[in-house]
């Protein structure tokens, strides 16, 4: 599945480079970023991160009616800490330019995609994102390093997205400040909230650790701040029901007793 995903950002990265060797490639974006992980901590003990997410390979068409600025208005109503902005086209049905329209929020974003090329940082940073995501399985332990560093240089967080122990090792490798643990497994894209259950031991005390995929009911996320995580990422749950506010209020619920 990774394989499909990478294929699908050639294009893309054929384009920035093009852009490069013209010095089309935009600027970096020169205003002040709202602080990723200050918002997770400010949260706590548990945040919610709140995805904009309109398709998936697993779902199909989840919500292509909701605007991204619908979206973030009732995020930001609800508590969100932050928001997850799906921008790969091919598959999640995203665009780049949702990282504009949901910026009036005032919420720090993640900018959630398949970065495996520099040049996707540079055009990340030309953005109002705060963080964006890198995936280890993607990535060589010195693509990891480059990329998180380049990041750095920008202002950006990152978002180091792991699925089992051995990408947890190669994670910890680069000294991430932020973990995120993905409990779908790639082969049948079902999730399993024991994958975040089973590496949770391994947390460090220094580094914010995010659970992701499957959070869909408030004891699932009860469930995910028992097992000692910082903060939630849920998009599904969200954009599926008739009013994502409300949906997000229930799980923030949770997170708050």
């Amino acid at each position: 599945m990774l394989e499909k995903f990478r294929s699908a950002k050639e294009a893309e990265i054929a384009r920035l480079i093009e852009l490069e060797k013209t010095h089309g490639l935009p600027a970096p974006y020169a205003g002040e970023r709202p602080d990723f992980m200050r918002a997770l901590w400010d949260k706590g003990p548990m945040a919610v991160i709140a995805e904009y997410k309109r398709a998936s390979p697993s779902k199909g068409q989840i919500n292509l009616t909701l605007t991204p600025e619908e979206a973030a208005t009732a995020y930001a109503a609800a508590g969100a800490a932050a928001l997850s902005v799906l921008t790969e086209e091919t598959y999640f049905k995203g665009g780049l330019d949702f990282l504009t329209r949901m910026a009036k929020a005032g919420l720090p974003m993640l900018r959630k995609d398949f970065i495996v090329h520099p040049l996707q940082v540079v055009e990340t940073a030309a953005t109002k994102a705060s963080a964006m995501l890198l995936i280890v399985r993607m990535l060589s332990s010195k693509e990891l390093r480059d990329l998180l560093a380049l990041g750095q240089a920008f202002g950006l967080a990152s978002v180091v997205e792991v699925f089992d122990e051995n990408d947890l090792e190669k994670a910890q490798g680069v000294s991430p400040d932020i973990i995120q643990v993905n409990n779908r497994d790639l082969d049948t894209l079902k999730c399993d909230l024991a994958a975040s259950s089973r590496l949770a031991r391994y947390k460090r005390a220094d580094q914010i650790w995010i659970a992701a995929s499957g959070m869909m009911s408030r004891a699932d996320v009860s469930r995910m701040e028992q097992a000692g995580f910082d903060a939630v990422l849920v998009g599904t749950s969200l954009m599926s029901g008739d009013d994502p506010g409300a949906t997000l209020k229930e799980l923030i619920g949770v997170a708050a007793e």
